[in-house]
C-alpha cells in the first residue's frame, strides 16, 4: 500500500497591522542606546551580550512579548516578536545574555511549568535580568539526543544528576540551565525516561564549567560536569518522562527565527553599501541572488512564526528552514570572498567584517541541530525514509 502524500506547510503569511510603528520603536531605542554608549555593534550579532541592553529591551516591553501580562510579558503576537528580531539582528545588537531565555526557555516554562515556576522565573527574564544556558548536547552523542547519558536519580526532596553536556553557550554567566536529562533507565522506547530539570548554575554544588575556545578564539561555549549536584523537586520542568516531547516542541522556536538567515546580514550589507555603480554585471548577479535566497528564507520563517502564532508544532518546517538558512549563512562569506576580490575592494571594514564571519561560519552546522539530524527530520516528516 503507497504511503499517503505529506505536504510541508509554508502557508503565506503577512506582518500584522502595525509592524512599520513597531520597527520605528525598536530603531529608536536601538539608536538611543547606542549613542548613550550602552552598546557597540561588534559584528557578533546575537552572541554578543551586553547585559545592560537587554535590561533596556525588557524595560521597553521587547523580551517576553508573547508572554501574558501576568508573568511579565506584553500579550503581542508571534510575528511581532518576529518584528523585533529581524531589527535586532539588523542592527548587529549584542543580546545573547537574554536570547535563549525569551526564545525557548520562557515558552518551555510558560507551556509545562509549574504556577510557582512561571512567577518565579518569567518576569525576571521578561525585565532582562535573568540568563539562562541550554543543556542538550553530550559529548559523543552529537546531535542524537536519544543517546544522552546524564542522569537524574530520586533522592529526598529532588533528584542527584550525574553526567556532563557540551556545547553549552554561556553557561559560565548563566544563571541557570535546563538541561534534558534521563529520569529512567533506557528501555527499547529510546525516546522514553527523559525529563527536563531547571539547575541553578550558580549556587549548587558539584558543577564544574570548563570553556571551549572556538575558531575566532571567543569563549562562548562550554562544557559542564555535573557530579552529585542535587536539584530540588520544584526544578523539574513539567512530568517527569516527558523531557522529549518537550525538548521537540522547544526545537520549532529555536530552529526556525530570522537569526537562522541573519546572523551575517551585517556582512551582505556592509557589501552593498561599498559597491557602487561601477560594479560588474557578475558582482551584480551574485549580490542579487544572495538577496533572493534571504527573501525567500525570511517568507519560510515568517510562515513558522505563523504557525507558532496558531499554536501549532513546525518541526518539521522549522528544520527545514534551519537547515537551508545554515547553507545560506556559510554560503555568504565564500559568495562576498569572491566578490571582493574581483572587484577589488578594500574597505577595511568590509574585510574584517568577512574575516569575522569566515572563521565563525564553521559552527553554524552544529547549533539548533547536526545538518544530517535536521535533514532525517525532514525525510521522516515527509514520509521518505
Amino acid at each position: 500500500m503507497k504511503a499517503p502524500t505529506v505536504h510541508l506547510r509554508f502557508l503565506p503569511a503577512a506582518l500584522p497591522e502595525g509592524a512599520e510603528n513597531l520597527r520605528t520603536d525598536v530603531r529608536e531605542l536601538l539608536e538611543e542606546t547606542r549613542a548613550g554608549g550602552i552598546w557597540l555593534p561588534d559584528g557578533l550579532s546575537w552572541w554578543g551580550r551586553n547585559p545592560a541592553l537587554s535590561r533596556a529591551l525588557g524595560d521597553a516591553g521587547f523580551i517576553g512579548m508573547t508572554w501574558p501580562r501576568e508573568y511579565g510579558g506584553s500579550e503581542r503576537s508571534y510575528l511581532e516578536r518576529y518584528v523585533v528580531t529581524e531589527e535586532l539582528l539588523a542592527a548587529c545588537a549584542p543580546t545573547a545574555f537574554h536570547w535563549f531565555a525569551d526564545r525557548q526557555i520562557g515558552p518551555s516554562i510558560l507551556r509545562y511549568g509549574t504556577e510557582e515556576q512561571k512567577q518565579r522565573f518569567l518576569p525576571p527574564i521578561a525585565r532582562g535580568e535573568l540568563s539562562f544556558a541550554v543543556g542538550m548536547s553530550e559529548p559523543d552523542s552529537g546531535s542524537d539526543l536519544a543517546s544522552i547519558r546524564t542522569r537524574a536519580e530520586r533522592v529526598d526532596g529532588g533528584w542527584r544528576l550525574n553526567g556532563s553536556k557540551i556545547w553549552t553557550s554561556y553557561a559560565h554567566e548563566a544563571e541557570y540551565c535546563v538541561a534534558l536529562v534521563r529520569t529512567e533507565p533506557k528501555s527499547d522506547q529510546r525516546h522514553a525516561g527523559m525529563s527536563q530539570v531547571i539547575i541553578d548554575l550558580k549556587n549548587s554544588d558539584g558543577i564544574t564549567v570548563r570553556p571551549i575556545i572556538d575558531l575566532p578564539g571567543r569563549h562562548d561555549f562550554n562544557e559542564v560536569f555535573f557530579e552529585d549536584t542535587f536539584v530540588p523537586d520544584d526544578c523539574l520542568l513539567g512530568n517527569s518522562g516527558d523531557g522529549w516531547a518537550q525538548v521537540t516542541s522547544e526545537l520549532a522556536y529555536e530552529r526556525s527565527g530570522p537569526e537562522r538567515f541573519l546572523t551575517n546580514f551585517h556582512l551582505l550589507r556592509a557589501l552593498v553599501d561599498v559597491l557602487d555603480g561601477s560594479a560588474s554585471s557578475a558582482a551584480r548577479s551574485e549580490v542579487g541572488l544572495l538577496v533572493s535566497r534571504l527573501w525567500a528564507l525570511r517568507a519560510a520563517s515568517v510562515s513558522v512564526a505563523a504557525a507558532l502564532e496558531a499554536g501549532e508544532t513546525p518541526n518539521v518546517e522549522s528544520a527545514l528552514v534551519k537547515d537551508l538558512g545554515t547553507n545560506f549563512q556559510q554560503e555568504v562569506p565564500e559568495i562576498v570572498r569572491r566578490v571582493v576580490a574581483d572587484e577589488e575592494v578594500s574597505d577595511q571594514a568590509v574585510l574584517d567584517i568577512l574575516r569575522q564571519v569566515i572563521l565563525a561560519a564553521p559552527s553554524y552546522t552544529i547549533q539548533g541541530g547536526a545538518t544530517e539530524i535536521l535533514r532525517g527530520i525532514v525525510a521522516r516528516g515527509l514520509r521518505l525514509r
